[in-house]
């Protein structure tokens, strides 16, 4: 494959020459919104649900995206065709544009749009036949009052700060708290605890909406398993019989070692496993056709 064509404001530039100015917020102040969608065998999947979203966090960060949601999937589309892409990750990117060194969006006029897409493989490579090791971290996640997870900024910090933790302790992956002690979420995942058959998560009030999250709440519903939304504790975690994650990324991931505890018997566990043959399937069916 030769070097990948970006989108940027409509026009389509080689990967080495995609440029942005450095008076654009958003890299001056993390000012913007992003989101990560996956292609898969020629389809991308959920792709108006990813766009729902990102119009929805640029609404709540009064950030008018200058094109409409059918131009933008159109765009994303286009941008596979160029790279001649089946099977990619897309991270579609609206910053508030150039402005001055203030921090005033309203001298922003212009908002950029960016497009990548590549190949990449599942996010944790071969973790996925025996489970990832993860590590709950000191730094909490964003306060609901403060910067609401639901926004999906280009300001990750937060979630950098928790990788970082993790990484310093031998985690491939971070569980953050919030401020009253509850399971938020990964670093990049939405999290969920297997208990005598009954599958429970944390409501999104304290944790991003994820795509994929609603994805396997529908699986888990279509194959009749007990299912609650509620509040976890770290006791919830680590006395569960399986803890998976949930992501565009991360797809389904099974979770068997948190803070140095073997989850159930220390393997990925058979649900986790039935609902990420389900998803696989799910993800050979569904999507919006690439090449017409």
């Amino acid at each position: 494959m030769g070097e990948l064509l970006v989108y940027i404001n409509g026009e389509f530039v080689p990967e080495n020459e995609a440029k942005i100015s450095v008076f654009d917020h958003g890299f001056l102040y993390g000012d913007g919104v992003f989101e990560g969608i996956r292609a898969y065998d020629g389809k991308v999947f959920k792709l108006y649900e990813h766009l729902d979203r990102l119009y929805d966090c640029a609404k709540v960060i009064d950030l008018e995206i200058p094109i409409t949601k059918e131009e933008f999937a159109e765009a994303i589309l286009e941008t596979l065709r160029r790279n001649g892409l089946r099977d990619a990750y897309i991270r579609p990117i609206v910053t508030r544009g150039i402005g001055d060194l203030g921090l005033d969006p309203r001298k922003c006029s212009n908002p950029s749009i960016i497009i990548i897409s590549k190949p990449w493989g599942k996010l944790y490579g071969d973790l996925y036949e025996r489970g990832l090791k993860a590590v709950t971290v000191t730094i909490r996640r964003n306060a609901i009052d403060a910067l609401p997870p639901n926004i999906k900024s280009l300001n990750y910090l937060n979630n950098i700060l928790a990788k970082i933790e993790a990484n310093a302790k031998g985690g491939d992956e971070a569980i953050f708290l919030d401020n009253s002690g509850y399971i938020s979420e990964g670093s990049g995942d939405n999290v969920f605890v297997v208990k005598n058959g009954e599958i429970t998560t944390p409501p999104t009030i304290n944790n991003l909406r994820g795509i994929t999250r609603s994805v396997v709440i529908e699986i888990i519903k279509n194959l009749k398993i007990p299912f609650k939304e509620a509040n976890l504790g770290l006791y919830d975690l680590y006395s569960a019989d399986e803890v998976f994650v949930t992501g565009t990324a991360a797809e389904i991931a099974p979770v068997t070692v948190i803070d140095g505890r073997k989850i159930g018997d220390g393997k990925p566990g058979e649900i986790t496993r039935r609902l990420m043959d389900a998803f696989r399937e799910i993800t050979k069916r569904e999507g919006v056709e690439i090449y017409k």
